[in-house]
């Protein structure tokens, strides 16, 4: 008969982790006597990061006591006592391989139902003091599981577990965990996994993605690193904006319309200088196009605006990004503000190009007339379309400013799919907008570093912009954030490129940061890597998961 061992509870607390502060839940204690088990969490416990953790469907976190013998066996440890996995109930059986989702108990007073493993979540690393410990989990199918809480009620250390029913398709914990994180999924079990009514809604799309690939993810880059090519023209688009003719020896291949290169420029005396540009004209196989806005403070910028003649020779990346248009049927929204637009010209001359017959929205906002860069080209291209519409707005003209309303007043199709471009609070401003009025399929561009996502990571008092890590210099390959606009040479005290990353202050994405969850896997533009541990199920060709990476070459990634 399965048993509650322990009853194990903590309050969220800061913990100084890696020069971080950490806020967690992820150290709990046994208490005595009766508990309440409420709807959300035990009395007494609490969670740090409620993004990862807590809510309904992981409401309470369940450990078998025969895993811990196991470990104590494995890391040689006798110093593993019960809530140090963080889980709430310790208990003997329920085993992962047996306890299937969907399957409910009874303990105590309460009512319980399995929705879904373990997070794989470094914190259960931090505290046992084992980086891999989330790696090893699901690699020794030992993750444990999440309650949610049926019926409130008391349960106290010694309480009899009975199961009162069994999950529909009977698919084990250790199972599920497995179709998500290791390789080789099975891809029928994915699909029952997913119809099981009790998984929680995360694992349940997560099947959902894998099973159904996104229509616009686009293909493998052409070519991997750098290669040669001249400017064959120039052209100035407004006071700030110059376009650039981009052609090469051979034949080239034919971007995706909205996809972006990477630009490599070297001046005398100086580390090579990385900037990202889309693409903006129409994708053909012969030439590439750029337009450049001058920056006042912008390397790479100033170089074209300043420097570059025709004939000029530049370093450019194969075309690369997921955002770009996907042959779907319905209304097409192309929305962005000032320099913003280039991606979405390149949409519009491929649909200009192949005769669309789509309902196509061109919505674009700039400070006036003067600097509304492709006017004319824009309209030459929607006159090419049978069903085209346009609407400029200019920030400086009263009354003419793009706000909610005016997003309301446009009438937009609620089944539209929306590409957007521009500074990011244009794009938080329009997603909220669109959003009000029923757009749900929108797709945004984002040149700069991405958002970061450093679960339960309190931030510090002042945001950095990124530079070089503190302390001696390392004598390393050099390390390229493109994104960041950020070259440091490698030192080894950085483990990996995420420790690297986090000492320069570039914005990161991770939760395991063992290679399990693939939240950290980065495009590499250039260059090579180890692993300094490998990773359960490795990311597809051309990218890294930083977590467990270290550069075994010059490395440019696009971070």
């Amino acid at each position: 008969m399965a048993r509650l061992l322990s009853v194990n509870v903590g309050m969220p607390t800061d913990v100084s982790w890696r020069g971080k502060t950490i806020h967690t839940g992820i150290y709990k204690e046994p208490v005595e006597g009766p508990v309440l088990v409420r709807r959300l969490n035990v009395d007494g416990d609490g969670q740090g990061d409620l993004n990862g953790h807590g809510g309904e469907n992981r409401a309470v976190m369940v450990y078998q006591a025969e895993s811990y013998d196991y470990w104590r066996r494995q890391l040689g440890r006798d110093d593993l006592a019960p809530g140090q996995f963080g889980e709430n109930f310790t208990v003997s059986g329920l085993s992962d391989e047996a306890v299937c989702i969907g399957d409910r108990y009874r303990i105590g007073d309460a009512e319980f139902e399995v929705t879904q493993p373990r997070v794989t979540c470094f914190r259960v690393g931090m505290r046992l003091g084992i980086a891999d410990m989330p790696r090893l989990l699901v690699a020794h199918h030992r993750p444990g599981f999440y309650f949610r809480v049926l019926t409130e009620g008391q349960v106290c250390a010694g309480d009899q577990i009975v199961q009162t029913r069994q999950g529909t398709h009977r698919l084990s914990v250790a199972a599920v965990d497995a179709m998500l994180y290791l390789p080789d999924p099975d891809k029928d079990g994915m699909r029952l996994a997913a119809e099981i009514p009790a998984l929680s809604p995360g694992w349940a799309q997560s099947f959902h993605e894998l099973l159904s690939p996104d229509p616009a993810a686009g293909p493998q880059p052409a070519w991997r690193g750098f290669r040669p090519m001249r400017i064959g023209a120039i052209r100035r688009e407004t006071s700030n904006v110059t376009s650039f003719e981009l052609l090469a020896d051979e034949p080239l291949p034919t971007p995706l319309p909205g996809q972006y290169v990477t630009v490599r420029i070297a001046t005398p005396g100086q580390a090579p200088t990385l900037r990202s540009y889309s693409l903006s004209g129409a994708p053909t196989g012969d030439r590439y196009r750029i337009s450049v806005k001058r920056e006042p403070h912008g390397l790479v910028s100033q170089w074209f605006h300043h420097t570059a003649t025709v004939g000029t020779s530049v370093d450019i990346g194969a075309p690369r990004g997921d955002f770009h248009l996907a042959d779907s049927p319905g209304p097409l929204l192309l929305m962005s503000a000032g320099i913003g637009v280039t991606p979405v010209l390149a949409m519009l001359h491929y649909l200009a190009t192949t005769s669309s017959s789509r309902r196509v929205i061109w919505v674009h906002t700039t400070h006036d007339e003067s600097s509304h860069a492709f006017r004319d080209e824009i309209t030459t291209l929607l006159t090419a379309l049978p069903n085209a519409e346009r609407h400029d707005f200019y920030t400086a003209a009263p009354g003419r400013r793009l706000d909610d309303a005016r997003v309301a007043a446009l009438g937009l199709p609620a089944n539209a799919t929306a590409f957007l471009c521009g500074p990011s609070k244009f794009m938080e401003d329009m997603t909220s907008a669109l959003t009000a009025v029923g757009i749900t399929r929108i797709h945004s561009e984002l040149f700069g570093a991405r958002p970061a996502v450093n679960p339960g990571s309190l931030p510090t008092a002042q945001v950095r912009r990124p530079h070089p890590p503190g302390g001696e210099p390392g004598t390393g390959a050099a390390v390229t954030f493109a994104r960041s606009g950020l070259t440091a040479p490698w030192s080894p005290r950085h483990r990996t490129v995420l420790e690297l990353a986090e000492a320069c202050d570039v914005p990161t994405q991770y939760s395991c940061r063992s290679g399990v969850c693939h939240l950290c896997v980065t495009e590499v533009i250039s260059g090579g890597f180890d692993y300094v541990t490998d990773p359960l199920d490795p990311p597809a060709a051309g990218s890294a998961l930083i977590c467990c990476a270290a550069p075994a070459s010059d490395l440019v990634l696009d971070l």
